[in-house]
């Protein structure tokens, strides 16, 4: 026997189901059910994961929607039917999510009747008809049937028991009549279990989602359910319900009751491929891009492209001219097999109305490596001369839409969606993202529901890395930072175990940070859409979702870095009167590269982490072909597997590369014989094997896991021995693919990122004021403004005070110097700031308090931090002011009109003295976050310096394996992946004159990880490890809080 679950909730329905999709199909296979439903409360959220695990699995998929109907407390659960009713169910979402309410009424149905006529409803134990049945009303219940007879395909009675005791809903009394009144009025009836659980044990994690889902505490009036029943019931448990519930109403066989239920599944059942439209791929049409049909379109395409070669091939020397139109012309070939010219001109567009618009725009990921998308504008990336494959973007053998990336200015993002938006119209949409528990999130909802104190909860939250929600109970063992909190009561190991069950479980869709869907006029059809909270209409799917059914995903990352390096360009045209074309620098610099080479790359793109200025000190990069080795090898896959070392030490002399074969040579000799690049696996296989390099790349995405990689084995020894190489050679060749074809990195996508890299250097290296000012407004690194602010004073750069009728609400440069902003002032608002610069200039503080608009508390950290020093003589100092102003905002609150009239109380000096240094500082981390006027190690000087601490800029003159001290403030604690698997902290300290990059192993862990954790200064001593003539970094062997240590000595001093 067989049995087909019509009303199922998924983890989708947030906050409410407790499986996933995928999870749910894989417990219907195990118990032999050849369909299934997807019924998740108010959303289509997990529909399309939900029907690709179907269709992995092959099970028949049944869509629908249980919604609120009628009040918040009535559902309805409506199904789709194969042709129309897809689309049907996508409309009635899109148009529910419209609604103020989001409610379903009959009013609303009517509306809608042209989608709703396609779907089934099924009225079962929480609808408006069970409701009217359980309390007797049957003439009522039969007027609500009547009333939505022509609303909808057609209606069932759904009947449910979860074995409640008594005669409400989910009784088996409760199911009884309402089989009874379908029998009775001679309406179909089908029995469901309307599940949310995949096992009776799911039956607590259900408790914590409606409590976390009505933020109340648990108790049995927040918890839905009455007893664990309410799971995927195998189809002999199930004609075990139908059994009571038909005895219950009366009648001796459950056969009528099952065949419905079998003739409604049937009625729903879809087809992924033609109802859904999985693998189908949807473009914009060729009106879109300005072709009248697909020829057109592609002759546009061909003559942009040629175009594109004489505007950017013209003066470049090394790229023979024959090579070029033959790599185009087999790159159209591809485009043209798989009907992508509207993809590839859509992209161009957006990126063409962007830089009409002045924002700048760079590709990234492997669509660096086609012609075309160069040829087009989209990327600034030369593939030719770096030898870039189209084939590992786009390939005749791989029918899934290829992905491109575009990086723009964060600060000017949303003026691309935008143009998207008024361009693209119905076509467009943003993606969700599915916000899923993990750690905090987890711990957070569950501890609220147990009623745990909350100061307890935030600690524990706060104290918990950011984790996937299972692994709590194995950091709270193995991290520790957290052994003393104390976690041994029943009720937290409770909240612990209960956290780490909800792992991965949905909580709520928001907007994906940059994916943009693009198709044809039907997508508003195809997917479910809701506003979300930036007002642009959404998908509720996640990326991976939008792919499976084709739909063209961009990637628009707001980068701050290419705002910053935009900001940068613009104030070298505003202080020098000089334009820059950042995208037609010469990729070849000297000094841009001895600027690379000396490790000061603090604020430069992708390598200022720690671990690359250690990688940059050992390798020091001569060519934009070693930044893309570079940036490839310090990628978590490279590092895990350690790729770095062989290839220095083949590039350092250590040891003799391997290249195996002279065949090989040009395709190994720019990384030392290492494979590095997703490229060279392509291009060895193909050229051992003779296969294409499309080929060769399906053959590279089959060595990702073992069944693969034994598949690719049994053919690639054969093939490359038929081509005549040798048994030795092709083991050889083998052992290195199999090694590290996983984790090396696409050299497109790497020399994506090179290009910014090296933008940014050359800033830094020509433009130190300009570029800096454009990071520290910009704030796109990894490391506080006060770090970049240290690099400033290094490069001899000045600071240049606030000041009310100078600074911007940006960083500027003047003379040389860099002014601070006034958005930096803790507490200013965005008007105040306006207010202040469109009331320039100011006379005094009297002034700027009559006429600023800034509040009080604003004027105040003003004066503390400067901002009104030029306007009075040196022999006022700060005090004097503060006074004045008390004396100002007295006059103000006493007489309103007394500061405006001009009468103000007079400016005296006070006597007191000036602020003390600590004091300036004091107000300057306050109020601003940053040491503006000394660096705050400066007072701890006589005790560093008597226990012989070492400064950062001098550790390069240390021999290695020496013991020394050093001190700083902690800008950078990582805790990032590593090979062994065990955790590693490492930690960036900077002391006013560089940084100190400290590892600490997990012999020292045990020790110091709290001081680490929990301290902003911090005294170090370790041993040097020096890793090439400009790299240096420490293995601590012990940490202190350094104000504690300064107050045990300055009492010992005394």
């Amino acid at each position: 026997m067989s049995f087909t679950h019509l009303h199922l909730a998924s983890g989708y329905s947030f906050k409410y189901g407790t499986t996933l999709p995928d999870s749910l199909v894989e417990r219907a296979a195990e118990l032999g059910m050849s369909a299934l439903a997807l019924t998740d409360r108010d959303t289509l959220a997990g529909a399309i994961r939900f029907v690709t695990s179907c269709d992995e699995r092959s099970i028949a998929p049944i869509l629908g929607i249980d919604i609120a109907f009628l009040n918040e407390k009535r559902r309805v659960t409506l199904l789709a039917t194969p042709g129309k009713g897809w689309n049907s169910l996508v409309n009635i979402m899109t148009a529910l999510k419209e609604e103020p309410s989001q409610q379903c009424t009959i009013d609303f149905l009517r509306r809608n009747s042209h989608h709703a006529i396609n779907l089934l409803a099924l009225h079962g134990a929480e609808s408006e008809m069970g409701y009217l049945v359980g309390t007797h009303r049957y003439k009522q219940a039969r007027t609500h049937y009547d009333e939505l007879r022509e609303i909808f395909l057609d209606q069932a009675i759904e009947c449910v028991s979860h074995f409640v005791y008594g005669d409400g809903p989910y009784s088996t009394t409760h199911a009884a009549r309402m089989l009874g009144f379908a029998r009775d009025n001679d309406l179909p009836a089908i029995l469901s279990n309307s599940a949310r659980m995949r096992d009776r044990s799911d039956a607590p994690v259900a408790d914590i989602l409606d409590a976390s889902r009505k933020l109340l505490p648990l108790h049995k009036k927040v918890v839905e359910r009455r007893n664990a029943e309410g799971f995927i019931k195998s189809p002999a448990e199930m004609e075990e319900v139908a059994a009571a519930i038909v005895r219950a109403a009366g009648e001796r066989d459950t056969r009528a009751l099952l065949r419905t239920t079998r003739e409604w599944a049937d009625r729903a059942t879809l087809s992924p491929a033609r109802d859904i439209g999985l693998g189908s791929i949807h473009l914009p049409e060729p009106s879109v891009v300005g072709a009248r049909d697909q020829i057109e379109m592609v002759r546009n395409l061909r003559q942009r492209c040629f175009a594109g070669i004489d505007d950017r091939y013209r003066n470049r020397p090394g790229v023979a001219q024959s090579n070029l139109i033959e790599r185009l012309e087999k790159e159209l070939s591809i485009i043209a097999e798989l009907g992508y010219e509207s993809y590839f001109l859509t992209v161009a567009d957006v990126t063409d109305r962007a830089r009409n618009s002045g924002i700048r725009v760079a590709a990234r990921g492997s669509g660096a490596g086609s012609l075309v998308c160069h040829l087009l504008g989209i990327s600034g990336v030369e593939p030719l001369s770096l030898g870039l494959l189209m084939e590992r973007f786009c390939s005749p053998l791989r029918r899934a839409l290829p992905d491109i990336d575009i990086d723009v200015e964060s600060a000017r993002r949303l003026e691309i969606y935008d143009q998207v938006f008024t361009h693209y119209g119905n076509r467009a949409a943003t993606v969700a993202m599915v916000d899923t528990y993990r750690a905090r999130h987890a711990i957070r909802d569950v501890a609220a529901a147990l009623a745990l104190p909350p100061m307890e909860i935030d600690t524990v939250a706060k104290s918990l890395p950011h984790i996937r929600a299972r692994n709590i109970g194995r950091s709270l063992e193995n991290l520790p930072e957290l052994r003393n909190l104390n976690l041994t009561s029943p009720l937290w190991k409770m909240a612990i175990g209960l956290a780490e069950r909800l792992d991965g479980l949905p909580r709520n869709l928001a907007m994906h940070p940059c994916a943009v869907v693009l198709s044809d006029i039907d997508l508003y059809n195809r997917a479910p859409i809701e506003k979300n909270a930036s007002g642009y209409p959404m998908v509720q799917w996640d990326k991976d979702d939008v792919e499976a059914i084709g739909l063209l995903k961009l990637d628009i990352l707001g980068v701050r870095m290419q705002s910053a390096l935009a900001y940068s360009l613009n104030e070298i045209e505003r202080t020098r009167g000089k334009s820059v074309d950042l995208d037609a620098i010469p990729l070849d610099d000297p000094k841009t590269f001895e600027l690379i080479q000396s490790t000061k790359t603090l604020g430069l793109f992708q390598i200022e982490s720690p671990g690359q200025r250690e990688l940059v000190g050992k390798f020091a990069p001569e060519t934009f072909t070693d930044l893309i080795i570079d940036i490839s090898l310090f990628r978590p896959g490279p590092v895990k597997s350690d790729m770095i070392t062989p290839f220095l030490n083949a590039r350092q002399g250590w040891k003799a590369r391997e290249i195996f074969h002279p065949d090989l040579l040009p395709i190994l000799d720019e990384t030392e014989g290492v494979v590095v690049f997703h490229e060279q696996v392509i291009q060895i296989i193909a050229t051992l094997t003779g296969i294409s390099l499309a080929q060769a790349d399906e053959k590279r995405r089959e060595l990702g896991d073992r069944e693969g990689q034994q598949r690719v084995c049994d053919w690639f020894f054969p093939a490359a021995s038929a081509r005549g190489y040798s048994l030795e050679l092709i083991t050889k060749v083998w052992d290195v693919l199999r090694a590290f074809a996983s984790f090396g990195f696409c050299k497109a996508h790497a020399a994506a990122f090179a290009l910014p890299t090296y933008q940014s250097a050359w800033l830094k290296t020509h433009y130190p004021a300009e570029f800096l000012s454009g990071l520290l407004t910009h704030d796109p690194g990894m490391y506080p403004k006060r770090l970049i602010l240290d690099e400033a004073r290094q490069l001899g750069i000045a600071l240049a005070p606030l000041d009310i009728n100078i600074s911007d609400r940006s960083y500027r440069v003047e003379s040389g110097a860099i002014r601070l902003a006034l958005s930096d002032v803790s507490g200013i608002s965005e008007r105040e700031i306006e207010s202040i610069i469109s009331h320039r200039p100011y006379l005094d503080i009297a002034d700027f308090a009559d006429r600023s608009g800034a509040t009080k508390p604003t004027t105040e950290a003003l004066l503390l931090l400067g901002a009104f020093d030029s306007l009075y003589p040196k022999d006022l100092n700060r005090r004097d002011l503060l006074l004045h102003l008390g004396d100002l905002h007295r006059w103000s609150t006493s007489g309103g009109a007394q500061l405006s009239l001009g009468l103000t109380p007079d400016i005296t000096k006070s006597g007191l003295p000036d602020l003390t240094r600590d004091e300036v500082v004091s107000h300057e981390l306050n109020y601003l976050g940053m040491d503006i006027s000394e660096h705050m190690m400066e007072f701890y000087s006589e005790f560093l310096e008597e226990i012989g601490a070492i400064r950062s800029c001098d550790l390069l003159h240390q021999r290695s394996r020496s013991s020394v001290l050093v001190a700083g403030v902690k800008v950078a604690l990582q805790t990032p992946p590593v090979r062994s698997g065990k955790r590693v902290i490492f930690l960036t300290l900077d002391d006013g004159y560089g940084c100190s990059d400290i590892t600490f192993f997990e012999d020292m862990q045990s020790l110091h990880a709290e001081t680490l954790y929990n301290s902003r200064l911090l005294l170090v001593r370790g041993q040097t490890r020096r890793t090439g003539p400009r790299g240096i970094s420490l293995r601590a062997t012990g940490a202190w809080e350094l104000t504690s240590a300064y107050e045990r000595w300055r009492n010992l001093a005394v």
